[in-house]
């Protein structure tokens, strides 16, 4: 077994947080070096950025930064390439930054985005697609060996350090049941790991689709220039409202399936948003705070752009459920590994996911001297050791906090600190140091 899949499956173990990992550093390492070495010569575009930047071969840590991709990079194509149906061409800007040939994909007779993944999901290509609330997702390739490997992590990490799932529970999901976001997909897990058979309830099973999101995107823009005609807007407005009635009478049999087994222990996943529109409805049903099983599992997070919430909406929900078990984890679409949360409010690492801290322009790694006590703040990168399908090397927009010295909870460290913030709010700019760059890369192998 390689050092990189001894990592990576560690992460199952039963201590795997406890376990002290005298050499975790020079192992990770290790496996980065034996990692960088094949994926070299798989991805056109890390080599030519490894040529450029100098880096032979991974001697410390310090030599992955030049070689990280900004998360820009994943939503680097053309938007003509969509918009026009150029598939082919799409292909091509995915094969810039996937391990197996995509290109021999057949996409004759492809009606739209979705279609187009589909046919990449049918070749054994699990693309996944970010939300693309700002109008334009990113895609990102990997395997089915990564998915099967991100769902037996999931199991592990899902619960830690509370429960372990056991396929026991029903369980409460407000996301559709399918679609290529990587946001579903998660829900999958979740459904797969924690509920016993026929006991996994989706808020819809109508499918997230792609086309519907990007011609929403395109139809805003044009209504923002003035460009858009009366009657393109009566149609999506309509279009909306039926969907709006469709969902509320959906939240309204699955709010009625949560009380139903409130008394039991049952997982409920759902946005912020969410949980004010299940406790809206509770109240509405004369249903009192604090009535759920204390081993209930309850997950909450994001979905805050453009929601007016009321200030208090987090003690909102931590009343209406009471003393339940409050499991989360720091993940995000490019990261196979999510990082569990301890009793003690922090985040711990899998051993196969390398943290790398960098300064605000993500071209300098930060150590534990670059901080106070070993407290150091700075934006989040990381090397995934578990795909096989891409590089997992990452630059993201996230500000975090990272302290370098055991836990309080009594576990090794480092942990992040749940302080976690964007280096850019909505609608401005990120800058990273390396983006432009990678994205020239890829431009350039996509016309060449």
């Amino acid at each position: 077994m390689s050092t990189r899949s001894e990592l990576v499956d560690g992460a199952v173990h039963e201590d795997v947080f406890d376990r002290p990992w005298p050499d975790i550093e020079a192992r990770q390492l290790e496996a980065a070096r034996e990692l960088f070495a094949e994926r070299r010569e798989q991805i056109p575009v890390l080599r030519r950025r490894a040529e450029d930047s100098g880096v032979t071969e991974i001697r410390t840590l310090d030599d992955l930064v030049p070689l990280l991709f900004a998360h820009t990079a994943y939503k680097s194509y053309p938007p003509s390439f969509v918009a026009q149906g150029r598939w082919d061409r799409l292909l091509q800007w995915m094969q810039t930054l996937s391990v197996a040939k995509v290109t021999d994909v057949d996409v004759e007779g492809v009606v739209d985005v979705d279609d187009w993944m589909e046919r990449l999901r049918a070749a054994g290509h699990m693309v996944l697609a970010t939300s693309g609330s700002g109008g334009k997702v990113s895609f990102l390739n990997h395997t089915r060996e990564d998915a099967e490997k991100k769902r037996r992590h999931y199991r592990r990490m899902s619960g830690w350090p509370f429960v372990k799932a056991d396929n026991s529970r029903v369980v409460f999901l407000t996301s559709p049941s399918q679609g290529p976001n990587s946001a579903i997909e998660a829900a999958q897990n979740s459904a797969a790991v924690w509920a016993r058979p026929g006991e996994a309830h989706f808020l819809t099973d109508e499918p997230l689709r792609l086309a519907d999101i990007s011609a929403s995107a395109a139809l805003n823009q044009r209504m923002a220039e003035g460009t858009a005609t009366p009657a393109e807007i009566e149609a999506a407005q309509t279009q909306a409202r039926a969907r709006g009635e469709r969902m509320s009478a959906a939240m309204d049999v699955f709010v009625d399936k949560i009380l139903a087994h409130r008394h039991e222990p049952i997982v409920v996943s759902a946005l912020w948003a969410q949980h004010m529109s299940i406790i809206e409805r509770a109240r509405a049903r004369g249903i009192a705070d604090g009535g759920f099983h204390p081993d209930s599992l309850v997950s909450a997070g994001g979905g805050l752009k453009g929601v007016a919430l009321p200030e208090d909406y987090r003690e909102q929900v931590d009343r209406f459920y009471g003393k339940v078990i409050r499991n989360n984890a720091y993940g995000m679409t490019e990261m196979a590994q999510t990082c569990p949360k301890c009793q003690c409010g922090r985040y711990h690492r899998p051993p196969g996911l390398i943290w790398l801290l960098l300064d605000r322009d993500g071209e300098r790694r930060l150590t534990a001297d670059d901080g106070v006590d070993g407290v150091v703040e700075g934006r989040f990168a990381f090397l995934d050791l578990l795909y096989e399908g891409r590089w997992g090397g990452l630059i993201s927009g996230d500000k975090v906090t990272i302290d370098f010295k055991d836990c309080p909870c009594g576990r090794p460290g480092p942990t992040i600190l749940d302080t976690i913030s964007r280096y850019a709010q909505a609608g401005e700019s990120d800058h990273i140091g390396c983006a432009g760059t990678i994205d020239a890369y890829i431009r350039g192998a996509v016309a060449a």
